[in-house]
Formats: structure tokens, C-alpha cells, sequence
């Protein structure tokens, strides 16, 4: 008999947090959705914890580890990298709702606040590393830095129309005005 994988437990679990929060993540459930018996869970994790905690390296790794590497390898000028990073974590269809759901999980888990608080400040790093290779003002690259990086989640949840102009071209506008482009 073929065991599941846990990297599969771990995946099913991440898009089911994605979807429904922390509190949806439950071995009968993941055991359904991937069409096996809870049974085969405890040959990977001592409990739902154990789950949950991999789930959070996984999601870490990716957002950060990951994505910091493709950004450094791929290259290009400050401003390039800046929003590569972006789009690989913020308009990814699959990190951005773990994002976004770790983000609302931390409201309530003093220990996933910890590793969320981890993640961005490695995510300011990078904003504060590259934007001030074109900007000297460190209150001005740390104001950018943090515009940038509001605007990145928070735009998710503004509904606002913006006139006659699209999102997408006030997002444009707003990008060029934090990278003095």
C-alpha cells in the first residue's frame, strides 16, 4: 500500500487555510479531499500541530526563501527586482491566499503573529535594501518601503473605484511614484 506523501498532506492543508482558515484544517477533511483514510496522516504527523507547523514552514519558505532566491538569481536594476518580488508573492494565485489567510490567523495566534512578523521583516529587508540604492533619505526608503508594502496587501481589500481610472493604472501610478521611476 502506497503511503500519501506529506508534502501532499502539507499542499491540501495550505489551499484548505487558503479557503477556509486555520480552524478548516482538519485531518478528515484533507483525508477526504485527497481521497484517502486519516489513517495514513499519523504516518507523517504526530497530530494536527505537527500539520499546521509544517504548513507554516512550507508557506515561509516559499514566501520568503524561494522568492527572495528567483529575485537574486533572475536579477535586474533595484526597481526590477522590487517588483518581481511582488508579483511572485502578491499576485501569485497561490501564495497570495495563504498570505492572506496567515495574515488573518496571526489576528488570533500569538505564535503565527511571531512567523508572520519574521516574514515581513525579511520582505522590508529587501524593499529597504533595494530602494535604497536609489533613494539616500532612510526616513524616505523606509516611508517607501512601508507604502510599498501596504499597498501590496492592501489592495486586496479595498473595493474603492477609483473615477475614470482603473485599478491597474492607479496601482501603475503608484508604483512609479515609491520607485521614483
Amino acid at each position: 500500500m502506497t503511503r500519501t506523501p506529506r508534502s501532499r498532506w502539507i499542499e491540501e492543508g495550505l489551499l484548505v487555510l487558503a479557503s477556509g482558515g486555520p480552524d478548516a484544517v482538519r485531518v478528515e477533511v484533507l483525508a477526504k479531499r485527497l481521497g484517502v483514510t486519516k489513517g495514513g496522516f499519523y504516518g507523517s504527523f504526530a497530530d494536527r500541530d505537527a500539520l499546521l507547523e509544517a504548513m507554516l514552514d512550507t508557506w515561509e519558505r516559499e514566501s520568503t526563501d524561494e522568492v527572495l532566491a528567483r529575485v537574486e538569481r533572475e536579477g535586474g536594476d533595484p526597481r526590477t527586482r522590487i517588483r518581481r518580488a511582488g508579483a511572485l508573492t502578491f499576485s501569485n494565485h497561490r501564495l497570495l491566499p495563504i498570505d492572506l489567510a496567515v495574515r488573518d490567523w496571526a489576528r488570533r495566534d500569538e505564535a503565527v503573529a511571531a512567523r508572520l512578523r519574521r516574514v515581513d521583516n525579511r520582505r522590508m529587508g529587501l524593499l529597504r535594501e533595494t530602494i535604497g540604492t536609489f533613494c539616500a533619505d532612510p526616513d524616505e526608503v523606509e516611508a517607501r518601503s512601508l507604502i510599498a508594502f501596504c499597498v501590496a496587501i492592501g489592495e486586496h481589500f479595498l473595493v474603492a473605484d477609483h473615477g475614470d481610472r482603473t485599478r491597474a493604472e492607479v496601482l501603475t501610478r503608484v508604483t512609479a511614484l515609491i520607485l521614483d521611476a
